[in-house]
């Protein structure tokens, strides 16, 4: 039971992490032009 107090407030800072990163990544502009992305690949440098 003891390790409850321990399990529960560390899965709860992962969970916060976890959105943190998601809302770094969509704020950032990771997912702004995903059309561009993939026709990059089709290109020749």
């Amino acid at each position: 039971m003891d390790i409850l107090y321990l399990l529960i407030p560390l899965s709860v800072v992962l969970a916060l992490l976890i959105v943190g990163a998601l809302a770094w990544a969509i704020f950032g502009g990771q997912f702004e032009d995903l059309e561009r992305e993939g026709g990059r690949i089709l290109e020749n440098d």
